[in-house]
């Protein structure tokens, strides 16, 4: 299973994969130039990894609290991909990852506490 993480709601935009036994990463500078091609970076990110947006099977991403620019673009891009594709969406808090420790997303998805395609945003 491919499960793609979303976070844009602190100092940097963070990317990761997190497929079967492997993970990927990346981090870009959290700032409007950056929001504005929120859709390119992911694309471009997949591609660094080789895979495509059809491969994911899940997306994460953290509905805040923390930034209000990065938390808008990275909700709204999660969902546009998620309808697009036909991928479940999934949101997390920030107080839910500690240390970057984005595994503990997938231990929540994995125990049934996070919520389908419910997506609450918290400035």
């Amino acid at each position: 299973m491919n499960n793609l993480i979303i976070d844009a709601a602190n100092d940097k935009i963070f990317f990761k994969i997190i497929a079967d036994k492997k993970s990927y990463t990346s981090e870009i500078v959290n700032n409007r130039e950056n929001f504005d091609k929120l859709t390119l970076l992911i694309v471009k990110f997949l591609e660094n990894n080789h895979l495509n947006i059809n491969k994911i099977n899940n997306i994460f991403v953290n509905q805040g609290p923390g930034k209000f620019s990065g938390i808008r673009a990275s909700l709204a891009t999660a969902k546009a991909l998620s309808f697009v594709n036909k991928i479940d969406l999934y949101g997390f808090n920030s107080d839910q990852i500690i240390n970057k420790n984005y595994t503990k997303v997938i231990d929540l998805f994995n125990k049934g506490l996070l919520n389908k395609n419910l997506i609450k945003p918290q400035y």
